[in-house]
């Protein structure tokens, strides 16, 4: 590369704790301001005339869809004589809603995103039955942002109501009566949703159907502390509300409960503690079932006896050396799922604990569902791993046997793939498990083109999971590295928590490990090593890239939070604060210093050839972000470097924090691939 769009430098400076911080390209924060606009169409110009020029562009996002072209389902449920399921047919952008009715076997459509919109970019965010199966609440996204707008149909008719309910994010509804609850925020003073306003001030209404929605009753709102996320649920058949309360400061939350029926009973506080968590979700004979780490790294299941009275918590699954990934009830039983060595492991119990027996499944993999009603007989459950494509089995309650429900044909052979788990050894000797993906046969040569994935934080798991995009890379003698990083929850609250705030840095140390594990064992070089993640997972790659360059080929930060020092004043941001730290604290703000990787960035330095992917609608880690970032870094590479690696800045147009539908995660993945595979100087043949 020779030349980048110019971008302009203003003196912005910062202190924080007597250190001071510039801040030069604060003005792309401004993402709808028409220069920052201007700015960002020439930066896609620039990363659009790179990559049409290779020339096997085209043909990898053809191999891409290829793949993808095969039908996939959902579990199905079943409310009031109605059963629901969702299905895409491989080649459509938005699965459909399904439903059949009992004693029927036609199949009928109850509601299809892909009719949304004509570009696809108008997305389905949830949809709720009401519990007598006569409406369907959802929520539609627009451009893949995280703002929805709620609709009601009538499912009989399939007519629409003329309710309309707006300003809602991270909330879906709770049905009750005639109407439902859901969380919202006030209307701007503009009347647009912002992209990037930092979201204060959420509160819980009511919607009575048939009613417009200022006429909503106020559930709750606590105007003393707009930086609370709150909502309401109803643990199916309860009869209590539950109200939950998370600072984004705070690990721990708050549980409040009342009589549903009585709108004016006070709120009764049933659990609070700002360092760990409980979440009741189940309620059985009187009493509530929760999960919580409270005294518990690992997880319990506990049931909250007479919760509006004297509110006993008593342990029904104590905790394990294993971490619990969750719990469900289904036919009257209880189910368990933990996990060991990042797979799942099924036990199933009555309803005061005790073991009835295992489910066997498939292999080392990731189960979902075991959901039901306590009257039914058979529930479902899908199973999946790297090379297992999610299969959907039927669970028969009383002998504990499975039975495949239903099975995707994908278009390629999976068995042709293996997986395998190797453990790592970290800077201060952690014991860290990554997943390695390649063909079957493969023979370590030193020298396979590799991409190492990476996340670690916010408690999320690397759970083994099948995608068919892995097979692009897989086919052509790649391999995919998932490393499973502190900050997860791979092992437990204290595995996540050994990846936060001060002690953040295990989480890169964790990820240089593997990479210089995989260079050790003859998997592959440095000169053929890719870095990718998405998210906190952009963040990480931001850290490996400004902290050792010398290991990577290619970095691909997606949707990464870069500025550690401004993230919490953006839409949802201070929700991560448990995570990341807060810059009032001094020593978390030295922490996030010392790693922020648009703080990190340096003057000749060879950095990896770097695509960095970003949205114009992610209004969750906000591209400017990603646009700072990449204005720092073509500063730093500039043209006199004697190096000329790409620094690119690639901003999917009409699209959020995920692809706004499948076609443009398809141009997501081929583009990933093809900037791979064109900077460590490899030519796919199809």
């Amino acid at each position: 590369m020779s030349t980048y769009p110019e971008t302009r430098r203003v003196p912005v400076t910062d202190t924080f704790h007597g250190v001071a911080v510039a801040d030069p390209y604060r003005w792309l924060e401004d993402d709808r301001a028409p220069e920052v606009e201007a700015w960002v169409e020439k930066q896609r110009e620039t990363t659009e005339n790179y990559l049409a020029k290779i020339p096997f562009r085209q043909r990898t996002v053809e191999r891409v869809r290829e793949l993808s072209r095969f039908e996939s389902m959902s579990s199905p449920w079943h409310r009031a004589g109605i059963t629901f399921y969702y299905k895409n047919d491989g080649v459509s952008n938005h699965s459909v809603l399904y439903m059949k009715r009992d004693g029927s076997d036609v199949e009928e459509v109850l509601l299809d995103p892909n009719t949304f919109s004509t570009d696809g970019t108008v997305g389905l965010a949830f949809a709720e039955e009401s519990i007598d199966g006569k409406y369907l609440a959802f929520g539609k996204t627009q451009a893949g942002s995280d703002w929805r707008d709620i609709y009601v149909m009538e499912i009989r008719t399939r007519k629409l109501l003329p309710d309309v309910i707006t300003w809602v994010k991270n909330s879906g509804v709770s049905w009750f009566d005639d109407g439902f609850f859901y969380s919202r925020y006030d209307a701007s003073k503009e009347g647009t949703a912002s992209l990037t306003d930092n979201n204060l001030g959420q509160w819980v209404a009511y919607h009575k159907l048939g009613t417009s929605q200022d006429q909503d009753d106020t559930v709750f709102r606590d105007a003393a502390h707009p930086e609370r996320f709150v909502g309401v649920y109803i643990p199916e058949r309860s009869p209590w509300l539950v109200k939950y309360e998370r600072d984004g400061s705070q690990r721990g939350n708050t549980i409040h409960i009342r009589p549903l029926t009585d709108p004016d009973a006070p709120w009764k506080l049933l659990y609070e503690d700002k360092d760990h968590t409980l979440f009741p979700g189940v309620y059985h004979d009187g009493m509530l079932y929760a999960s919580t780490n409270l005294e518990a790294p690992n997880e319990r299941v506990v049931r909250i006896i007479d919760p509006m009275g004297k509110s006993t918590m008593e342990t029904v699954i104590a905790e394990s050396e294993h971490p619990i990934s969750y719990y469900t009830v289904g036919g009257g039983r209880l189910f368990v799922v933990h996990m060991q060595d990042v797979h799942s492991v099924v036990t199933v119990h009555d309803m005061d604990g005790t073991f009835l027996r295992d489910v066997d499944l498939p292999g080392a993999g990731t189960v979902g569902g075991f959901s039901g009603f306590p009257e039914d007989t058979t529930l479902y459950y899908t199973y999946t791993s790297h090379t297992y494509p999610t299969t959907i089995f039927t669970y028969d309650v009383a002998s504990g046997n499975s039975a495949v429900w239903y099975k995707v044909k994908a278009q390629f052979d999976p068995e042709q793939f293996v997986s395998r788990q190797v453990f790592v050894t970290s800077k201060d000797g952690t014991r860290v498990p990554m997943f390695l993906l390649h063909r079957k046969g493969f023979t370590p040569s030193g020298d396979a083109p590799t991409i190492l994935y990476g996340y670690g934080g916010f408690g999320v798991s690397m759970n083994p999971g099948f995608s068919s995009s892995y097979i692009t890379w897989l086919e052509q003698g790649g391999v995919i590295a998932i490393a499973c990083l502190r900050g997860g929850g791979e092992y437990g609250e204290d595995w996540h928590q050994a990846g936060t705030k001060e002690r953040k840095q295990n989480v890169f140390d964790d990820a240089i490990a593997c990479a210089e594990w995989l260079v050790a064992n003859n998997i592959t070089n440095t000169s053929r090593l890719a870095c990718n993640g998405g998210s906190n997972g952009g963040l990480l790659v931001g850290a490996l890239m400004t902290q050792r360059p010398d290991l990577f080929r290619v970095a691909i930060p997606e949707v990464g939070v870069m500025d550690m020092l401004r993230y919490h004043l953006f839409t949802i941001g201070r929700g991560w604060m448990a995570d990341y730290g807060s810059v009032d604290v001094e020593s978390e703000f030295r922490a996030l210093y010392a790693y922020s990787p648009y703080h990190r960035l340096s003057d000749g330095v060879n950095y990896p050839s770097t695509m960095v992917m970003t949205a114009d609608h992610d209004d969750r880690v906000v591209p400017a972000h990603s646009f700072k970032f990449a204005a720092r870094l073509q500063n730093v590479q500039r043209p006199s470097s004697d190096v000329q690696r790409p620094m690119l800045l690639r901003v999917q147009i009409r699209s959020g924090h995920g692809a706004a539908n499948k076609a443009k995660q398809i141009e997501n993945t081929a583009d990933k691939y093809v900037f791979t595979w064109h900077e460590m100087g490899i030519t796919p043949t199809y």
